[in-house]
């Protein structure tokens, strides 16, 4: 099995890669075998995914960082590739708080993660600016201790504030603090998207699977993008085939779904893979 530094290596040389490269998002240790199987480079957890598994809401109020980063352990030792993981806002306001769940996240074998900069509080969504930095720089001075790369995320698009300009001044206040890898989720279009990549130096990570959005790899390599994520969709792609199957059942008597269901003998292909 590779080490977290070799593995580290390896998520680090993806970033410098000419073009794009897609890192999915498994929620579990068998999502996660099945990504590496496909033959995907890295992977990254969900929050949203491992919600939905444990049957709560996506949020920080109900998903405890011992959780989130047991889930992301299990996705770690499920394969050999790099694991990045959402890691919330840093489970708590002050960035002291967000460097111990830095450090946390490197013991637990992942060798990056996310720092968002939304507070959870529908009241004042966003954190100020001047406290957001402080808490990407203290994140990043932790990650730097450890082979892990920072990802920090401004959040103003899935919190009711479509401000470009505000997003564009974030994103580079968290580069000069000491981010790796930069994140905007939901951003409107190829412009937006082509703005946020000029705008900075470092990689910039973009989420597909949402409503609306249907650019391509090439589509978004050509902007600019150097990561591409999927966030909760495939966990949501796969409850939905789960609720079509379960509604034929229930509204038709009927159990034409299995036509589509994986084979048995895929999944277990798939699970008898160990990590190299």
């Amino acid at each position: 099995m590779s080490s977290q530094s070799d593995k580290h290596r390896v998520f680090a040389a993806l970033h410098r890669r000419p073009g794009a490269f897609v890192i999915p998002n498994p929620w579990d240790a068998g999502s996660a075998r099945i990504l590496a199987g496909l033959g995907f480079e890295a992977l990254a957890t969900t929050s949203a995914g491992y919600a939905f598994s444990l049957g709560t809401l996506d949020s920080a109020a109900s998903l405890t960082r011992e959780g989130v980063i047991a889930n992301a352990r299990a996705i770690v030792e499920a394969t050999d590739l790099p694991v990045s993981a959402d890691l919330e806002d840093g489970f708590g306001r002050d960035p002291e708080t967000c460097a111990e769940t830095i450090a946390l996240a490197a013991a637990a074998g992942l060798v990056g993660g996310s720092i968002e900069d939304a507070t959870g509080d529908p009241a004042s969504p966003i954190f100020d600016l001047s406290l957001a930095v402080e808490r990407v720089a203290a994140a990043a001075e932790a990650a730097r201790r450890h082979p892990f790369l920072l990802t920090a995320r401004a959040e103003n698009f899935l919190n009711g504030r479509p401000d470009l300009d505000d997003t564009i001044r974030r994103l580079q206040a968290f580069e000069a603090a000491g981010a790796d890898v930069l994140y905007a989720p939901g951003l409107p279009d190829l412009a937006a998207i082509r703005a946020v990549c000029a705008a900075v130096s470092r990689p910039v990570n973009v989420v597909m699977g949402l409503a609306g959005a249907a650019f391509t790899v090439d589509d978004l390599a050509q902007a600019g993008v150097k990561r591409i994520s999927v966030g909760g969709s495939f966990a949501r792609a796969a409850l939905g085939g789960f609720l079509r199957a379960a509604r034929e059942v229930k509204d038709h008597g009927s159990f034409t779904y299995a036509a589509e269901a994986a084979s048995g003998a895929e999944l277990r292909a798939f699970m008898r893979r160990e990590p190299r």
